[in-house]
């Protein structure tokens, strides 16, 4: 099908809407990369007006199937085993370990960790192996490793748990050996890994379901407040808030930072590296 060009009010008008339902921003820099996805998506239902799709995502979409179409399009999901490992050694290293004396000194033997913008998978399955090689035994405490993401499509593949070298080639050679099976040129993440996660589909601007989500001791959200926009970025993190026990830690991308979204969290120094935690 040819002839779907999108104007720049077009363009305005899908970026408005993907806002209000995801929180995720599109300025006009993101004129190339936003309305190839659209068109990919109208040509797919033999659509060609942009405003008539438009329509069709606004009062046609019941069920948020197409809507959940053109996301999975739109979300990028760059990510690989052990990304960030100078943050991932300040969980193992300090906080972790930091954590469980307190929970152990209580009789508390509950550990639960938020993987939020999961991807498809690297980063909760990463958290699992650290778990098995930082506890004496992984069995005596009970662990939920809860990762969501708002893209089916990566969830599904994160559930398979089947990745490509680029995603394992920062993971250790004896974690490789350990951890994963290896078919052919791929790597297969093993059970007892898997067995300590569990996926869930969620959109961060859904309130109502994250006013659900409590009692966490970690919460993982890397690089993904970056494509929100400030308003959209405090109301995340201040639901971060009231989800995370006290004592807990929450791990932003090493490039972000709470101090410019809120001043709710505590700025520790453990073992050179700067970690936030709620008092």
């Amino acid at each position: 099908m040819e002839g779907i060009n999108l104007t720049l009010e077009d363009f305005e008008k899908f970026a408005d809407f993907i806002y209000r339902k995801t929180g995720i921003r599109f300025d006009q820099k993101k004129f190339y990369f936003l309305s190839k996805r659209i068109e990919k998506r109208m040509q797919e239902l033999g659509i060609t007006d942009p405003i008539a799709y438009l329509r069709r995502l606004k009062f046609g979409d019941k069920n948020g199937e197409e809507l959940q179409n053109l996301v999975d399009l739109i979300t990028i999901n760059e990510t690989y085993f052990f990304r960030d490992f100078p943050q991932l050694q300040a969980f193992a290293e300090y906080c972790l370990p930091e954590l469980l004396k307190k929970k152990i000194k209580i009789g508390d033997d509950n550990l639960k960790i938020w993987s939020a913008g999961c991807s498809t998978g690297e980063e909760p399955y990463t958290i699992s192996i650290i778990l098995y090689e930082m506890l004496e035994d992984v069995n005596s405490w009970s662990i939920e490793i809860l990762a969501t993401d708002i893209d089916k499509e990566a969830l599904r593949k994160a559930q398979e748990g089947i990745y490509e070298w680029r995603s394992v080639k920062h993971v250790p050679t004896e974690y490789i050996k350990k951890y994963f099976k290896i078919i052919k040129d791929k790597y297969k993440i093993k059970d007892e890994v898997k067995k300590l996660v569990k996926f869930e589909h969620l959109n961060l601007m859904d309130f109502l379901s994250l006013r659900k989500k409590r009692g966490f001791d970690f919460i993982f959200c890397r690089n993904v407040l970056i494509y929100f926009d400030e308003i959209s970025r405090k109301k995340v993190v201040d639901h971060f808030y009231i989800a995370l026990n006290k004592g807990g830690y929450i791990f932003l991308g090493s490039s972000e930072s709470l101090a410019r979204i809120t001043n709710a969290f505590k700025i520790k120094k453990l073992g050179g590296h700067i970690v936030y935690t709620k008092e």
